[in-house]
């Protein structure tokens, strides 16, 4: 019997490339993204009876319990939620930083997370599945323009950390993973679509890719069920620990 995996964020990067991964796998996906016309190429190359495309905004809570409602039998039953869906807005310092754009990371990456996980919870205990949690190394290392995305991502660990300890006893895996530099959309998204900034932010630097990121998701969800990863930090070779910023006076 397949098992089934939800993923949100499923219409680029990452999740576009965990829901082919699974999909190949042998896995149902449920695919879930704000952009219909990324997901249903992903319905195309696998079949309606293997990725069941959801197209919603993960910020309403009333379309996703919708969508959940709504799911086909064999789609109904979820082995793996993967939380992968957020984003980051801005580089600026906070006292320069848009409060429109602080509220929208807070509702996606942390209100929306933590609702959809609460609706699942039933089901993931029931069938003994697991949970992953895409955080960020900006959840452990402060930088310069991360503020409220990095507090998001603090949120994202903690809660998943806590969560597993709710769930002891379940059978229920819960695993953070925690990607470095890695290109995607992220930084077009962040600069509201400044391809120079992208292409600079990458250039030479061998970044995480979609597909490391999806070989990762494949390896934790297909571990032996007496194994759970806590902590998957992540980082290319090229990436390390910056110093400290010092202030000096004249």
């Amino acid at each position: 019997m397949p098992k089934t995996l939800l993923i949100t964020g499923a219409t680029s990067g990452f999740g576009a490339a965990a829901v082919a991964r699974f999909a190949a796998g042998g896995w149902r996906v449920v695919a879930t993204g704000r952009r219909a016309d990324r997901l249903q190429p992903l319905v195309d190359r696998f079949g309606a009876d293997v990725v069941h495309a959801a197209a919603l905004d993960i910020r309403d809570a009333e379309a996703m319990a919708a969508a959940i409602a709504a799911l086909p039998g064999p789609f109904a039953d979820i082995d793996l939620l993967v939380n992968n869906a957020g984003l980051a807005l801005g580089t600026a310092p906070s006292q320069r930083a848009e409060l429109a754009q602080w509220r929208q990371m807070i509702d996606t990456n942390v209100t929306a997370l933590a609702a959809l996980t609460h609706a699942l919870l039933p089901g993931l205990i029931a069938r003994r599945g697991a949970v992953v949690n895409v955080s960020s190394i900006a959840a452990s290392y402060p930088y310069a323009g991360g503020n409220v995305y990095g507090a998001t991502k603090a949120f994202v660990t903690q809660f998943t950390l806590n969560l597993r300890a709710d769930l002891h006893g379940t059978g229920v895996r819960v695993t953070s993973l925690e990607p470095g530099l890695a290109e995607t959309e992220f930084t077009l998204v962040r600069t509201c679509g400044d391809q120079a900034a992208s292409d600079a932010l990458y250039a030479g630097a061998r970044p995480i890719t979609a597909d490391d990121i999806a070989a990762s998701l494949w390896w934790i969800a297909t571990l032996p069920p007496h194994l759970n990863v806590n902590r998957l930090e992540m980082m290319p070779v090229s990436q390390s620990f910056a110093g400290f910023q010092i202030h000096r006076d004249g």
